[in-house]
């Protein structure tokens, strides 16, 4: 396990990746201060007194993320999570050996959206897959080189295609009309599949080291992690302390592609993204070890504070529930957002 585990980290250092925390076990779930630094709920006073809601008090503080669940077998370097909304079941995505190494020893568990391991290995023989997106029935996974399409009622490979000059495939998003879009992160593109074609959609400029990507409507949203992080490696920023300086969330229109920024707030090493359904979006900072939010108007808010980094992230909306792999810690959780967003 510890070979397996230092190769994954010493590819990612190599892209300015930093798994913040290579904490074992449990560790790398832990949330800091209950969830939301900083933010835990006053003393309940009277009407206006600590803590009340008196005419002419201050509001109360929101509630913080709740740790709802957490496996911890089965799983062998999880990189990526996704709730798919029709078979209302979670994939996740494990390397289970060298990140680029093209072994067939990657696969896909299937889990209930409240944290029970329903098929380990739900479909196998795939190298280093991550990010995944489902369209029409079929379960869409970024693998090294290539996105494999997974029939989900079948469960079974379905369709492999071959994206040109792609070296390491990262997340991948999905448009309604089957369109795939994944980045490469240490090519600096984002490719576009469409009818079994490969193309590049966006290549250089902003695009140091892409990462995460979400299709949103007529938004193309990809979160960067930065060219030339070297500073910070190893274990995560204290609290209270900005996080490291890293890549941005870009926004591009799908067809004119135009560019421009989510937010300018800091944002450290963007991996997951994904819509809270209310104009917000979840966004994992690899580098700060964070789950933060951000809002309709463009500003942003920390919500959780992980012991380690926590990858790419899958949302659950009809729990208000966030799923979040921790590769190094082998396992995934479930927190719950429940009066923590809109």
């Amino acid at each position: 396990m510890v070979h397996r585990v230092l190769a994954v980290i010493g590819v990612l250092a190599a892209l300015a990746v930093s798994l913040a925390a290579q904490a074992g076990g449990a560790q790398g779930q832990g949330v800091q201060g209950q969830g939301v630094q900083g933010q835990g709920v006053q003393g309940q006073g009277g009407p206006g007194g600590p803590g009340g809601r008196g005419r002419g008090g201050p509001p109360p503080p929101p509630a913080e993320p709740r740790l709802a669940w957490t496996i911890t077998s089965d799983l062998q370097a999880p990189e990526s999570a996704y709730f798919d909304y029709d078979s209302n079941a979670v994939f996740v995505a494990n390397i289970n050996g060298q990140v680029t190494a093209k072994d067939g020893n990657g696969y896909i568990s299937k889990l209930t959206p409240d944290g029970r391991m329903v098929k380990a290995q739900w479909v196998t023989g795939l190298n280093g897959p991550k990010g995944m997106r489902s369209v029409k029935g079929v379960l869409w996974v970024a693998d090294i080189d290539e996105v494999v399409g997974i029939d989900i009622f079948r469960e079974t490979v379905v369709e492999r295609v071959k994206v040109e000059g792609a070296t390491f495939l990262n997340d991948l998003a999905a448009a309604p009309d089957g369109t795939i879009y994944t980045t490469d992160s240490t090519a600096g593109r984002v490719y576009m599949v469409k009818d079994g074609k490969s193309s590049v959609f966006a290549e250089g400029g902003d695009l140091q080291a892409p990462n995460g990507i979400l299709v949103d409507g007529q938004r193309l949203i990809v979160g960067t992690i930065g060219a030339g992080f070297g500073r910070g490696r190893g274990a995560a920023p204290a609290a209270g302390q900005a996080p490291p300086p890293g890549g941005k969330l870009l926004v591009f229109d799908r067809t004119t592609k135009q560019q421009s920024e989510l937010t300018k707030d800091p944002v450290g090493g963007i991996d997951g993204i994904e819509r809270d359904g209310n104009g917000g979006y979840l966004v994992t900072d690899v580098l700060g070890s964070r789950l933060f939010y951000v809002r309709p108007d463009g500003t942003t808010r920390d919500l959780i504070k992980f012991e380690a980094a926590g990858a790419d992230i899958g949302y659950v909306a009809w729990k208000r529930q966030v799923v979040v792999p921790f590769l190094a810690a082998n396992s995934v959780s479930g927190y719950d957002l429940t009066g923590v967003i809109p």
